[in-house]
């Protein structure tokens, strides 16, 4: 006990005590202090040997859209305590296209707020206001619940608990399930500069994807020969099987990476990632064929909306849609999702063919999405 310590003097026996060495990046020296508003009030600190901990069962939880999900997160001291301490908990966070391993002090300070609280009282921000909460269910329990789940959610959650001067941290992953799926302008090839690429994403009800997604992905398969922009700006495409005009025969299967691309003057596709709806995509039985004009009234009258192309691709994926007729989709492209390859519906492999953009009076089915 160090009697009569002032608070202008704090900052500096941080550093001249030993307990003060505990908060250099990688040093720890097992002394742990307690802060004054947890102390008598005659401006003391402790040093008693109480260490915080703060841990997560799980380091990746992966959720589906729309539903909720909990981000696990759980504070204990060594040795336990008899009194309950008053602690702060802060959730932050930081998008899947700036989250980077390891955890650095830069990419901390890119970090947005979802959630602070202290005891009763808490506070949301942003896009989360509303949607999340403290879960709480055991002492020591700061798990993040998130509800009705958006397609820009995913990304590095960071648990921080402050107990006056000690705190600890740490980090869960939220991934989306979902689809990868490549996109190109109804002009032709290589039209999007990287804004363009995020709008047509969007404008299909998905984002552009992370490396890790078009990464998952190409494991689970995809091969595509067209270069797409993903969200850190950065130009690739993924190759199972090498050939000419592919890379090359020599290269090894993988992404194939232009690196970071300028994003208003270079033009290339997009990569976009789609994840479940609510909703239902469904072929809409009709006795006559219809062009674009008349597919788009056509689901309308019965009550639904004609499909976007991501909500096609998530159906297909997530949901095991299977029909063998092309039909309209509201980017003015045809497509039909098959499962189960059969003769006469395209190749040998699952997939969402595509006729491509053909002139919008020509007659097809339609997609509707309600």
């Amino acid at each position: 006990m160090l009697p009569g310590l002032q608070r202008p003097l704090l900052a500096a026996l941080l550093y001249l005590l030993p307990g003060g060495l505990s908060r250099l990046p990688g040093y720890s020296n097992g002394f742990h202090y307690q802060d004054i508003s947890n102390g008598n009030g005659n401006g003391e600190i402790y040093f008693n040997g109480v260490r915080l901990h703060v841990e997560s069962p799980q380091h990746s939880v992966s959720a589906t859209r729309g539903s909720s999900v909990t981000l696990p997160c759980h504070y204990h001291y060594e040795p336990e305590l008899n009194t309950p301490r008053r602690t702060r908990v802060k959730w932050s966070w930081l998008p899947a296209n700036t989250a980077t391993a390891p955890v650095t002090p830069e990419a901390i300070a890119r970090e947005t707020e979802v959630m602070v609280a202290m005891g009763n009282r808490h506070r949301s921000y942003g896009s989360f206001r509303g949607r999340v909460r403290l879960r709480r269910s055991v002492p020591g329990d700061m798990s993040l619940v998130i509800n009705e789940l958006q397609l820009n959610d995913t990304g590095r959650y960071r648990c921080e608990v402050i107990d006056g001067l000690e705190d600890d941290s740490v980090t869960v992953e939220l991934e989306l399930r979902g689809v990868v799926f490549p996109y190109f302008s109804q002009k032709g090839r290589y039209h999007f500069n990287f804004f363009g690429a995020q709008q047509a994403c969007q404008d299909q009800d998905a984002t552009l994807a992370t490396f890790e997604q078009l990464y998952a992905a190409w494991e689970e398969g995809l091969d595509w020969c067209n270069a797409g922009w993903l969200a850190d700006g950065t130009v690739q495409y993924p190759i199972t099987a090498p050939r000419d005009g592919c890379g090359g025969v020599d290269l090894a299967p993988g992404l194939r990476s232009y690196g970071q691309r300028h994003r208003l003057l270079h033009s290339y596709d997009a990569f976009c990632f789609s994840a479940s709806v609510k909703g239902t995509v469904y072929f809409l039985k009709q006795r006559t064929r219809l062009n674009f004009t008349e597919a788009v009234q056509a689901c309308s009258r019965d009550g639904s909306q004609i499909s976007r192309v991501g909500q096609m691709f998530t159906a297909w994926k997530l949901t095991g849609l299977d029909r063998c007729d092309a039909g309209w989709l509201a980017d003015g492209s045809v497509r039909y999702p098959i499962t189960k390859p059969r003769d006469n519906c395209g190749p040998p492999e699952p997939g969402v063919r595509s006729f491509g953009f053909p002139p919008p009076y020509l007659k097809f089915g339609v997609y509707c999405y309600r």
